[in-house]
């Protein structure tokens, strides 16, 4: 059986996440005994000993929907969001004297990977919407990445998801000090928590659940966990997929 939470497994995050999925497998009574952090995301969310995973809404939505189960969603109680839901901060230099996201058009966007909702998807919504047309892309494979290409002016403006925003300037001050937000997109569902598509998704809801609130309060307050809410598969999929950047 494979277990694998890394969206959100940065290096001092690395022991409250081994804590939380011992407190699942100990509710389950079920599972390895850490964590896989030597394997591809692809290769986890499509492997039938897939238990426990995090994806992205927009793979969910694009590949597999129909191919896994949905477990639930984790929230994290970001500002300005509905319970299970997160969004992205439109970050650039601090020393850019553009303000608006206006003044950003035919800029140039990093984002970490062309099927993350939080990194392509919500800013082509975002600028779609305000009729601002985005400028050459780089992809960059991770939104500290992103963030850095901003800072070091590799790229003008990145969307980086909202609560791995919070754990750079957290965790990562040096980098987040030559940046600053100016926009955030609409909440869109949080990063669900899935499971194989022959496994029952029940029992693992509760375990998750029942682990949020066998957590200290250190780690909660590490992994920003507020609790576990169930929201449709429908909600996810009713989301646009973005076209290719």
């Amino acid at each position: 059986m494979i277990v694998w939470l890394g969206m959100y497994d940065m290096p001092p995050l690395q022991g409250a996440n081994d804590r939380f999925w011992s407190a699942i497998r100990n509710r389950l009574g079920e599972g390895p005994e850490a964590l896989r952090r030597d394997i591809h995301t692809w290769d986890v969310w499509l492997s039938p000993e897939m238990l426990l995973s995090q994806t992205c809404g927009l793979p969910f939505r694009a590949r597999l929907h129909d191919r896994v189960q949905l477990v639930g969603t984790p929230d994290y109680g970001l500002p300005g969001c509905p319970p299970g839901h997160y969004n992205s901060a439109l970050v650039v230099r601090a020393d850019d004297p553009r303000a608006s996201l206006a003044e950003f058009a035919h800029a140039r966007l990093a984002f970490n990977d062309r099927l993350s909702q939080s990194g392509w998807g919500a800013p082509w919504a975002h600028f779609a919407a305000a009729d601002v047309p985005i400028g050459p892309r780089l992809e960059t494979g991770g939104h500290a990445n992103s963030a850095a290409a901003v800072a070091e002016g590799q790229a003008d403006i990145a969307a980086l998801d909202a609560l791995t925003w919070t754990l750079l300037q957290e965790h990562r001050p040096e980098l987040t000090a030559s940046l600053r937000e100016i926009e955030r997109t609409a909440p869109t569902p949080v990063l669900p928590y899935i499971t194989a598509l022959h496994r029952d998704p029940a029992p693992i809801a509760a375990a998750i659940a029942g682990a949020i609130g066998d957590l200290s309060p250190e780690d909660r307050a590490l992994l920003h966990l507020k609790g576990l809410v169930q929201i449709p598969a429908a909600d996810y999929i009713a989301l646009p997929i973005p076209p290719t950047p």
